[in-house]
């Protein structure tokens, strides 16, 4: 016999059926309760903690029409939006079964029961509530990761800036569905995060998920979430990030590189505004804000199709367009003497400024890698400094400075692009893991760049 598991509360108004049901149950599940008083349903909840409530619907001022049953299910469901509760009743029939199930009912059971069945309902009970158990879990998980997570500030007072402010401050009261656009490294998932932290759902979950760095073999299990025994690894149910993300907001990075069936697979689930995890047909409603962002020019990849246009039309109710670096003047400096004040803490270092040169050196550099670039060189520049200021010799620029004063031979943004990617590679040595790194995106990302723009 397999390992007894969960605890379940049994009420009802017949003796014999309290004791019939406990002995019946008891070799299966770890401890069982009964009660002929649904008054004591309350004191139990906080007591006992039941996984399963096996409720009557008749009790004794009420013989036939289950309205009893029906206010104790209102009272329990006050207490814990998520208590699974099965009614029971002798005067079963179709119409109070869909009643039951409208009302919050986890399932529905007639009198006299049958054994197999009863129980089959019974553990199909106890896996839903592990399953809410799983998705509670994860998002405390994601919870921690959002407050622990180390990241900068929105830095800027450029005109590029103050209009992501102001859409920010625009969005502030609405749950629309929001695309970011901009190039690798220019922020997108810090304005997520501010779009999220400034939204009616701000304290509820934020689950993000990079797309570019989740092969197609793996995207259902890790968005939809997983049935025990749905595939050779699956010991246990799983839940999917978008269940965890239910009455949150869900950040779907790089949505781009979604192959066209998940596209698809994505787009029913937002539809539908149901998912079910691979290995189960069971329907799992999900209530998610959606914020996606790419750096790809994701219109050009409609028109080449590559990308679903029915999907874009879902996910971008608003668009936010972030600046590149190049074009935002003086908030290089402002975001280099932030990262200088950071770094200078973290690694203990007494640097009182940047000086004149080496900010001449930032300004007049093209920065392909947008704000994460300028963070690293930073960083790279207080870890080997031995002076009291930072000097351009301090400052590593590993790619062609093609500068903002000096305009580059072309402003074709594909045929910058793939002279970036043909730099970063030579720097590497053709190692495309430290080329990633140079150009500030993922393996998988650079790889479908070099597939799709061949070099």
């Amino acid at each position: 016999m397999p390992e007894k598991k969960g605890k379940i509360l049994i009420i009802d108004d017949n003796e014999d059926v309290l004791f019939a049901l406990n002995v019946l149950l008891a070799p299966y599940v770890e401890k069982v309760k009964v009660s002929a008083f649904p008054e004591k349903i309350e004191q139990f909840m906080v007591g006992f903690q039941p996984d399963v409530i096996l409720l009557d619907m008749n009790f004794r001022s009420d013989v036939i029409s289950g309205q009893e049953g029906f206010h104790w299910l209102e009272r329990i469901l006050k207490m814990d939006a998520q208590a699974i509760v099965i009614l029971m009743t002798a005067y079963a029939d179709t119409d109070k079964a869909v009643q039951a199930i409208k009302a919050g009912a986890a399932d529905f059971v007639s009198k006299p029961w049958e054994k197999e069945k009863l129980l089959a309902t019974l553990f199909s009970a106890l896996r839903l509530k592990e399953s809410q158990r799983e998705v509670e879990n994860l998002k405390k998980q994601m919870e921690v990761l959002n407050t622990t997570e180390t990241a900068y500030e929105i830095i800027g007072e450029s005109e590029g800036m103050r209009g992501i402010f102001d859409m920010i401050e625009k969005l502030s009261n609405t749950n629309a569905n929001i695309l970011i656009l901009g190039e690798n490294g220019t922020g997108k998932d810090l304005i997520a995060r501010a779009i999220y932290h400034h939204s009616p759902r701000a304290g509820k979950v934020f689950v993000s998920i990079d797309l570019g760095a989740i092969p197609d073999s793996l995207f259902e299990s890790e968005l939809f979430g997983y049935e025990k025994g749905a595939f050779t690894d699956a010991k246990k149910d799983k839940p999917g990030r978008m269940e965890a993300a239910s009455g949150g907001t869900l950040f779907l990075d790089e949505i781009a590189n979604l192959s066209l069936p998940m596209q698809a697979k994505i787009l029913t689930a937002i539809e539908k505004r149901t998912i079910s995890r691979l290995g189960s047909n069971r329907q799992i409603p999900v209530d998610v804000r959606l914020i996606s962002a790419t750096n790809t020019d994701i219109y050009k990849e409609v028109k080449n199709g590559k990308f679903r246009q029915d999907l874009l039309y879902r996910i971008n109710t608003i668009e936010v367009h972030v600046p590149p670096l190049r074009t935002r003047g003086a908030d290089i400096q402002l975001l280099a003497d932030y990262f200088l004040q950071k770094f200078s803490v973290k690694y203990k270092k007494h640097i009182k400024g940047i000086a004149a040169d080496a900010r001449s050196k930032l300004e007049n550099y093209h920065w392909p890698g947008n704000v994460r670039e300028l963070q690293s060189a930073v960083e790279r520049s207080v870890i080997l400094s031995s002076a009291n200021r930072l000097y351009a010799k301090d400052f590593i620029l590993y790619l062609t400075e093609m500068g903002s004063k000096n305009e580059p031979e072309s402003l074709n943004l594909n045929q910058i692009e793939r002279e970036t990617i043909k730099k970063a590679l030579e720097r590497s040595g053709g190692n495309i893991t430290q080329a990633a790194e140079l150009l500030g995106i993922s393996r998988y990302s650079l790889y479908r760049k070099i597939k799709n723009e061949p070099l």
